[in-house]
């Protein structure tokens, strides 16, 4: 990245307009098939904590859901308890996946206003929820596919997560693996849609355009893509916008689409201030990650330069190094989360980068095709 486009970055977040500020994530909802046992592989492999629970005991007939959480993230997993119904839809023509990308909002009101009046479809008009520890507003509209983003006014409210939800406590709580807030989420939307949620972002929601990469940045030998990203004025709330472009053989994107059956959240990339202990962690309780050709570590820190990191355990484990004009980064990239190879994992620790690993792109999506040959879907 020269320093004239590191310039034009910087400006980008001021250019962002502030009808809708937004003060971050406040939770991703995923709907799946067994919320208990989804919540039990998160708490395990990912080292999220116990918080909130929902079911038939707190009163909710439809559904039941675990809150789980690691410092400022904050997942909810739900799955329906009846026949039919929006959850069972989305189960069976998305699979597990993600449902909600929930805005924390100082006025959900306004935000929905602010939205439904540039052209947003609504998904939920303001509703105020509330019990004994004060009360809630809730809003959302529709973004790609089936994801939906609600806006969460929580000023009122002093109880563990949301109105109908108690504390859930267990005595089995492994430790967290120092993951500590979500960095960015990815979407993977349809041939040709990329422009058309990107201007959604920014004609509806006031974000800008950070950085855009076409096939000729992200592609290999057999397969490509493009990918636009969005950010918030404050920066807090990054969104990556991919679609297919023409290559040899299917990509990634094209694999994501047809076993999601359109367009949704490809991956959610979780930062870490340690991410050679969080790796380690991570795949010590059995996460398997993607893995670049060991020769990739023969030439990187002549592309990316001196590091603090010894590059040995980095080799070790796969992380992939990258480096812009404000520092660098490392980054790793789980395998599938779900039996349908669509949503995955990112762990990333930013040592002053602001950009996305565009010189790992080549190496990280040979790696994905490996695993495409092997699920025949190449």
């Amino acid at each position: 990245m020269s320093q004239v486009e590191n310039t034009e970055i910087k400006k980008i977040f001021k250019d962002a307009e502030d009808f809708l500020p937004l003060n971050g994530t406040d939770y991703v909802e995923l709907i799946v098939g067994n919320a208990k046992q989804a919540a039990h592989f998160y708490k395990t492999a990912f080292g999220f904590q116990s918080l909130a629970y929902s079911g038939l005991e707190t009163g909710a007939k439809d559904k039941a859901s675990y809150v789980l959480e690691q410092d400022k993230i904050r997942l909810v997993l739900t799955t329906p308890l009846g026949q039919g119904g929006e959850y069972n839809k989305h189960l069976d023509q998305h699979g597990d996946g993600v449902k909600v990308v929930a805005l924390w909002v100082d006025d959900a009101t306004k935000s929905w206003k602010e939205t439904t009046s540039r052209g947003a479809k609504s998904y939920m008009e303001p509703t105020k929820v509330e019990d004994e520890d004060g009360h809630i507003i809730k809003s959302g509209i529709h973004t790609y596919g089936d994801t939906v983003h609600i806006f969460i006014e929580r000023k009122n409210y002093n109880g563990v997560f949301l109105p109908g939800y108690k504390k859930w406590e267990t005595i089995y709580s492994p430790e967290p693996v120092g993951l500590h807030y979500i960095d960015h989420m990815v979407g993977n939307v349809g041939w040709n849609e990329m422009n058309k949620w990107v201007n959604f972002y920014k004609d509806v929601m006031g974000f800008a355009q950070l950085v855009s990469f076409d096939d000729k940045d992200i592609s290999t030998d057999y397969t490509a893509l493009m990918s636009k990203v969005m950010t918030n004025g404050n920066g807090r709330i990054k969104f990556p916008i991919n679609e297919p472009a023409e290559g040899k053989k299917k990509s990634q994107i094209e694999e994501y689409l047809d076993f999601y059956n359109g367009s949704g959240v490809q991956h959610i990339a979780v930062a870490t201030n340690n991410i050679i202990e969080t790796v380690t962690a991570l795949r010590d309780r059995g996460v398997e990650f993607l893995r670049v050709p060991a020769t990739y570590y023969d030439t990187v820190l002549d592309r990316v330069g001196e590091i603090d990191e010894d590059l040995d355990p980095l080799r070790e484990l796969g992380i992939l190094i990258d480096r812009d004009d404000e520092g660098y980064l490392l980054q790793i990239f789980t395998k599938p989360v779900c039996d349908r190879p669509t949503l995955f994992f990112e762990i990333i620790q930013r040592k002053g980068a602001k950009s996305f690993g565009k010189g790992n792109f080549k190496a990280l999506f040979e790696a994905i095709e490996r695993e495409q040959e092997l699920r025949g879907t190449l």
